[in-house]
């Protein structure tokens, strides 16, 4: 494949800035992150491009993941066997994508994030303030399902994973906003770790590329991190309920073939 032009660089490295900050408030970077890609390298296989995309997006879930830590103090408890299920759930998740076509979950996808959106515009107190909805063992094995379960989609499909992973520790878990988006990087970041391991491997990273994004993607990671503990989970939510909008846009058009 032949190197990208300068203007093409600029551009994807535009991309990685935008992603990143939108992953580190609410995940959902991919909506930008990969179609960016898509555009700005025609000449590239479809794993070198989700190769390159995950190279980009683990450097802004990394200094995100690192920001939120610091300054929410996230349970380790809970994020910790959240981040290891969802590490064992993307490779899962790799090894299927290659027998099944992106056709069969997307239809799926839409719907989930149709009824996602829905009910978090329904229930305007959602994810205010944090109010668990199991304790003891019961909080372990819900936050280890979502880890496979959402780990597991990610590496299948990908798009929306941040989204999903905090949808499920509002919705499910009992999480408010703010301290969800602190998990879900967390998780995010390991669900990338975990592609990287299979796509290394593979020689399918473009690593000039990708360490452009990457760099682009941390510094929209560590904005977008400071500007969600800064504004707290009424931010958020607003955020959240405008991504799954555009990821709904973006998927529901695919269906009907408007683009």
């Amino acid at each position: 494949m032949p190197d990208p032009s300068l203007t093409t660089l600029i551009l994807l490295a535009l991309a990685g800035l935008t992603a990143g900050f939108v992953d580190a408030v609410v995940g959902g970077g991919g909506l930008i992150q990969l179609p960016a890609l898509l555009v700005g390298l025609p000449g590239a296989s479809p794993v070198q491009v989700l190769a390159t995309n995950k190279l980009g997006s683990i450097c802004g879930t990394t200094v995100s993941s690192a920001t939120y830590y610091r300054r929410v103090r996230p349970d380790l408890r809970a994020a910790l066997p959240l981040m290891a299920l969802a590490f064992v759930g993307s490779i899962l998740g790799a090894l299927v994508a290659s027998h099944l076509p992106a056709s069969v979950f997307e239809p799926v996808v839409l719907v989930a994030l149709v009824l996602v959106g829905a009910y978090v515009l329904l229930k305007p107190s959602l994810g205010a303030e944090t109010a668990l909805r199991f304790a003891g063992w019961r909080h372990v094995v819900a936050v280890v399902g979502t880890g496979l379960v959402v780990g597991f989609y990610d590496g299948a499909l990908g798009p929306g994973t941040g989204s999903f992973f905090v949808f499920a520790l509002v919705g499910l878990l009992g999480y408010a906003f703010l301290e969800a988006s602190a998990k879900a990087r967390m998780a995010n970041w390991a669900t990338n770790l975990a592609a990287l391991v299979v796509f290394v491997p593979q020689g399918a990273v473009l690593w000039k590329v990708g360490l452009l994004m990457g760099a682009a993607n941390l510094l929209g990671g560590y904005l977008g991190a400071r500007t969600a503990i800064a504004r707290g989970s009424g931010f958020v939510r607003v955020f959240f309920v405008l991504v799954v909008a555009a990821f709904v846009v973006r998927i529901g058009g695919e269906q009907i073939g408007l683009w």
